[in-house]
Parts: structure tokens; sequence; C-alpha cells
């Protein structure tokens, strides 16, 4: 019984063994790897194409509410920061050690070993009068001469010489590998210390970045307009947002900045730049000609609302309008002229109506209530990254761009050749292995064949 239950054992153990060789060699499997990246590049054009880090709201406003509920539940709005991401670059580092420890090595850097050389494609013999020995240092000095790499063995008591072409190149796939990882690790330290986020500044206020705790002040802001005479009429269009600034990181004295489009400041190693503007609205409220409570202290951006007084009714500030023309109509010019803004008035949900209010005009609300435009005030859209692992990602695609061209480029051939002795002389038997294929190495070794014959001595019939 005990014997019975040990070969039961071993027959199990046997199993497992095979099962997890199995597992192993399909992890190591290169269309698996390249699915696996194929997957994590998704997810990484999805973080590019949908905006991160945003509140819930401001997902619901940009996308269908099907689409927006998709994005949260899936955590699609933090995608370099969650689990999965993090979790699948971890998978993919793992299934590329273990490819390049079971495959890539014993395939592109193969130990020296002989062959039979018959049963290789790529064969050829060539039979001479001289003595073994001495041909055996012939064929040696020639693959030297052609750059070849030449090392001799004695295998089994038969003496092999292995000519080696490119053989450094063989570690491109390595170096490509090596690259992936660097690649990773930048990766890695984005999601570790890594942040962004995006705030918007009005003209003489403050706001303090809450990651690093810097604090931006806009003393102005200004722009420049270019007139551009079009088919459908004149385009205004905005070449050029600057915002001064008082910049003080944690800690620090204010000192004065200029942010502007494309060129952005540098701060403690983060790097903010001059996103967007837009132009933010002071609205009066009164009730019965006095000042009624409920309005807005500080300016509303374009999209903002507040409640009017105890009523279901609210007031959303839609869009500035810079010039309003004498007949009422919007004007082109998006700079302030006979500048006003659109409201829009709802009752609970319902929108009842929208107007356009010009400035130190108002719009009855109902109730006595009326709804006024005192000032404007530009406000400046500032978008801000901290990425550490930048320098890595940089190196890790150079890293990575090597190996490819590599192990592209440039094609390892291995000879196989041995030395015999005949009844006449000698006979030399070569056959040629790479790392691509057979067919890609054919018209070359067929050349390489021809010249060691003439190199030999070996005249081709006339």
């Amino acid at each position: 019984m005990a014997s019975a239950s040990k070969v039961e054992r071993g027959a199990l153990r046997a199993w497992l063994d095979e099962q997890f060789g199995d597992l192993l060699w399909q992890l190591s499997n290169f269309w698996f790897g390249m699915t696996l990246l194929g997957l994590w590049g998704f997810m990484t054009l999805l973080g590019v194409v949908i905006d991160q880090g945003k509140d819930a709201s401001s997902y619901f406003d940009t996308y269908p509410a099907p689409l927006a509920r998709l994005v949260l539940r899936l955590h699609i709005d933090n995608v370099y920061h969650g689990t999965a991401y993090v979790a699948l670059i971890g998978f993919i580092i793992a299934c590329m050690t273990l490819a390049t420890f079971k495959r890539v090595i014993p395939a592109r850097l193969p130990p020296l070993h002989p062959v039979k050389i018959d049963r290789v494609p790529l064969n050829a013999t060539i039979e001479l009068s001289e003595d073994a020995a001495s041909v055996r240092e012939r064929v040696a000095a020639f693959f030297r001469e052609r750059g070849f790499l030449v090392r001799k063995r004695e295998l089994d008591g038969i003496e092999w010489t292995f000519a080696d072409k490119h053989n450094w190149a063989r570690r491109g796939v390595l170096v490509a590998h090596l690259g992936f990882v660097i690649v990773a690790l930048g990766t890695t330290l984005y999601w570790a210390q890594g942040y962004s986020g995006e705030t918007a500044i009005v003209a003489g206020t403050e706001q303090t970045i809450p990651q690093n705790g810097t604090r931006l002040k806009l003393e102005r802001f200004a722009y420049k307009f270019q007139p551009i005479r079009t088919r459908n009429g004149l385009v205004y269009q905005p070449i050029d947002y600057v915002s001064d600034l008082q910049v003080a990181p944690r800690d620090g004295t204010p000192h004065p900045m200029v942010l502007r489009v494309n060129e952005p400041l540098n701060v403690d190693g983060t790097l903010y730049y001059q996103s967007s503007y837009g132009v933010a609205l002071t609205l009066a409220l009164t009730k019965n000609g006095k000042p009624a409570g409920g309005a807005p202290q500080a300016p509303l951006k374009e999209g903002e609302s507040f409640q009017v007084g105890a009523t279901t009714r609210s007031i959303r500030y839609e869009r500035f309008v810079g010039t309003i023309e004498r007949d009422g109509a919007i004007g082109a010019d998006p700079r302030p002229n006979n500048p006003g803004a659109i409201l829009a008035v709802f009752d609970g949900d319902q929108l009842i109506g929208r107007a356009l209010v010009p400035l130190g005009a108002d719009l009855a609300l109902g109730n006595g209530y009326r709804v006024a435009p005192k000032r404007y005030t530009f406000f400046s859209g500032i978008q801000y990254r901290h990425d550490p692992g930048i320098p890595f990602v940089a190196i890790g695609a150079f890293v990575l761009l090597t190996g490819l061209v590599i192990s592209f480029h440039f094609l390892p051939a291995r000879l196989y050749v041995r030395v015999d002795r005949t009844e006449g002389g000698s006979e030399v038997a070569l056959a040629a292995t790479t790392v691509k294929g057979f067919e890609i190495f054919e018209e070359q070794f067929a050349d390489l064949v021809e010249a060691l014959k003439r190199g030999l001595g070996i005249e081709e019939p006339a």
C-alpha cells in the first residue's frame, strides 16, 4: 500500500510539474506578451484621451450619462494611478522576465554545441586534398578576415569551429526588454509620487496648489487677437495669452514670473501651463430695488450659478459677450467693447429662458427680483503636472528603440564548421543558423560558401 501511495504521489507531482511548466511556457509566449503590451497601450491611450482627475460632475457635463458612469465605475478618470494599470505593468514585467530567461536567452544566446550538419537547411561540403589541420587554420583565418568571431571547441572528440557574425546583436531583444522595464519604472514613479490638475485664478486673487502648497497670485492677464478675414466673415484668432503671476513655493517668498502659452514654468519640479482663459462676472441681485441676500461675493466663472434668494429659481452665467452691436446682435470681436453676458434662468431644473444682458443693465426675475452684471474680470486657466518619471521614460524609450533597431536591422548568424580527414585529404562541412530563420540568410550563405571555396584555392569550372 505504501509503495502504491508513493507511486501515486510521484505521478501527481510529475503531472503538476508538467502543468506548471506548460503555464510558464504560455506566459512567456511572444503573442501573449504582445497582447499584454497592446492592452497596456490601450489603457495609456484612454488616460490621454479622457481628462484625468476631474470631478464627477465634469464627466457628466462632457460625456453622455452612460459613458460618464462607465468612466467613473471603471476608474478611467484616474487610469495611471489605478490598481489595474499598475498590476498590468507588473504582470508585463514578470512575463517579459520569464520570456527573457525561458525563451530569449536560450534562442538568442545558444551555447556552443555540435549539430548534425546535414540536418540543417543551410549546409554545404567542400572536398580538399590538403591535410585537415592546415585546412582548419585556413578556414578560421578566412572567417576572421570577414569580421566573424571565431571560436574553437573540441566536443565529443571532434574539433569544431564556430564563426559568429554580429553576435553582439543577439542581445538586441534583451536591450529592448530593459528599455521597457525602465519605461515601466518611470510610469511607476509617476503613480507613486506624481500628480496633475488644473486651476482657474481670477485676476487679483490667489490660489494654492493642494498637492505641493505652491501659491499662485494672478496680478494681470493679457491677451492678443489677430483679426482674420474668412469666407464667413471676420474671425478674431487668439495668438497669445500671458499671465503675470506672483509665485511662492511652499513656505517660500513670492517672486514675479510670467506664464505664456507654450512656455511652461518649472517651479520645484512641477510644470505649469497656460491652458485657457475666461471672463469672470460680478452679479448684483436686488429685490424691490434693494440689495438681496444670496448673490455670490466672488465673481462667477462661465457655467457657475447661484440661487435667487429663498425662491426655487437660480441664475447661471453662461457666456461673456465682448461686443454687443447697436441692433442687439452679438458681435464677432470678443474683446470688451460694449460687453454683456448671456444669463440663463432656471426654476428648479427647468430652463425658463436665456437673455443677453449688457453690462450695467438688469434682468427682471419676477417677485421683485432683478439681476445685473456689474463688473468683469479676467481669469487664467492653468494646468500643472509633476512627473518625476519623465527622465526614466525618456531614457527607457531611447533604450527600447535602440534594442528594436539592433534586433531588426542586424542579422546575427552562426556557422558550424568541422574539418574531417578523408582518404583523399579532408572535407569541410559547414552549416548556418540565424535568429530570424533560414530563408533570410540563404543568399548570403551561398555567397559565403563560394568565397570560402576561392579562399581555399578551389577554382570554379569554366
